[in-house]
């Protein structure tokens, strides 16, 4: 059996997709591609069982969407499977209707946060065969695909028709979908969601990087000092796992967290040194911490690695409490690392249950910083009960901290209530959503009723961008350039910032 681990070519004159591996979506004008590692585990757990595979990223391998469907149907595969979001699940959903014209012997399985939280939604709207509610997507393909060739029972969490007729002229004007779906439709689940007591990630063999074409993603990612890099994820996916607008709280609840352990950890680190790859994205929501960090630093140093490959993570602000486990990521490789600050007004925090409070962010990023380390905060703006002077003070409170120097770079987004969330449900409950239509959840306007217009929404949020430039700041790196390696990243920071900048262009 041949399975295609696929992300579609998605063309628009907003930009190239960034989908994979991605707790949010955008539609970007400089485009950046994330190694997803959840489903290159995927391939490398079907290979390693046996099967024939194929890595299929149209987005990352820039082609356009009839030449990568032409090449999807010379490969032919017999089972595919496609990750979605909510901006462009209705592209998929076309996608999917398409391939099954033509080819309608094929098995097609939907993964992804979007259809965690409406699982039945797509198997009304498409004609796809299977959704999986949960975020193994590893371990559940492979116990589909198992179950195709009878050597299993279906775990829980999966969802199919049983019985259903296509009707071309079935409409959902909440969803703006008029292309058709399935009435008179019965649909079946093995369980509401997956079961991640049956996944034991240390079972998971490391990642096939050849089979996953992990080159695609090496060098054209902000994030990245040093290239080639890649992505690797010990834990899924946030031990805190609670704030209230993650898309990946859907799929990884943090009650549900879960790691592999420091040793299998440090082994991949090895194989990736041995590829060649030069910085490590250790992308779990929250770095593991508590003894699985300090057995990681200390395996570091006690290996070598530190010397040999950088290591950045993401991180809460308020996670790490003592100067000395700062020093030790330091000496132990690690150099970027990236914090939700989200907001700086407490009643927000609050309502978005970040657990953190204002008094806590300077001293946290001063620590870090402190310790050698680079911090990064990301940002959000579109909090439906903010007012103006609200939002304004995020910005202004980003100024100050890179004025500080206590950061080093920032990102700022437009809040999304992705589907699934509890920011969802709040906004459904309060009728907040000023549109249901889910390609317009794509970042370039405000979707919740607020005070703040798009404009206000988009100048906010170029504001954060512009936070940066102050003479200090700008005295700051010119002076931290140490190699050839510092000067190419400022250059390729400064061209990143101007593309966030076209990105929310008013």
């Amino acid at each position: 059996m041949k399975i295609a681990i696929s992300y579609p070519s998605l063309e628009s004159e907003k930009g190239v997709a960034l989908l994979g591996q991605n707790r949010q979506f955008q539609w970007f004008n400089s485009p950046t591609y994330i190694y997803p590692v959840i489903p290159a585990y995927t391939a490398t757990l079907l290979k390693q069982n046996g099967y024939d595979v194929f890595w299929d990223d149209g987005i990352a391998e820039g082609l356009n969407y009839e030449s990568w469907k032409e090449r999807f149907l010379k490969e032919s595969p017999d089972v595919v499977i496609f990750e979605s979001k909510t901006p462009v699940i209705k592209r998929h959903w076309r996608i999917i209707n398409e391939l099954k014209e033509l080819r309608p012997e094929i098995k097609i399985i939907l993964v992804g946060d979007h259809v965690t939280a409406f699982p039945e939604e797509s198997l009304r709207y498409s004609k796809v065969d299977y959704v999986l509610s949960g975020g193994d997507y590893d371990f559940g393909a492979l116990n589909l695909v198992n179950f195709l060739e009878n050597k299993a029972n279906l775990e829980p969490g999966w969802y199919f028709r049983e019985s259903g007729e296509w009707n071309k002229d079935l409409e959902n004007e909440d969803i703006n979908w008029v292309d058709g779906g399935f009435d008179n439709l019965v649909i079946k689940n093995t369980g509401v969601k997956q079961d991640y007591h049956l996944h034991n990630l240390d079972t998971l063999p490391i990642v096939d990087r050849e089979l996953t074409k992990w080159k695609l993603y090496a060098f054209k990612n902000g994030n990245f000092k040093y290239t080639p890099g890649t992505y690797m994820m010990s834990g899924r996916d946030c031990w805190w796992g609670r704030c209230a607008f993650c898309s990946w709280t859907t799929l990884f609840p943090g009650a549900n967290f879960r790691t592999r352990s420091a040793k299998l950890a440090l082994e991949e680190v090895g194989h990736l040194i041995d590829l060649g790859i030069k910085e490590i994205m250790e992308d779990s929501g929250s770095l593991p911490i508590g003894q699985w960090l300090i057995d990681f630093c200390n395996g570091m140093i006690e290996k070598g690695y530190n010397t040999k490959i950088t290591m950045s993570c993401n991180m809460r602000i308020n996670g790490i409490k003592d100067p000395e486990t700062w020093k030790l990521m330091k000496k132990a490789g690690f150099r970027f690392v990236l914090f939700g600050l989200e907001s700086a007004n407490q009643e927000t925090l609050d309502r978005i249950e970040k657990n953190l409070k204002i008094e806590e962010i300077e001293p946290g990023l001063k620590m870090c910083e402190n310790a050698g380390l680079e911090p990064h905060i990301t940002t959000m703006i579109g909090y439906p009960w903010e007012k103006y002077g609200d939002a304004k003070k995020t910005v202004d409170l980003a100024k100050d901290l890179f004025k500080k120097g206590y950061v080093d770079t920032l990102q700022a987004t437009v809040l999304i209530p992705y589907p699934g969330t509890p920011l969802y449900k709040y906004c459904k409950e309060n009728n907040l959503l000023n549109f249901n239509d889910y390609d317009r959840f794509d970042q370039r306007e405000q979707v919740m009723k607020c005070e703040l217009t798009t404009e206000n929404v988009k100048e906010l949020t170029q504001d954060l961008y512009k936070s940066f430039i102050t003479p200090k700041f700008i005295l700051k790196k010119v002076l931290s350039i140490r190699s050839f390696d510092d000067v190419k990243f400022l250059f390729k920071a400064a061209f990143k910032v101007l593309g966030h900048l076209m990105d929310f262009k008013k």
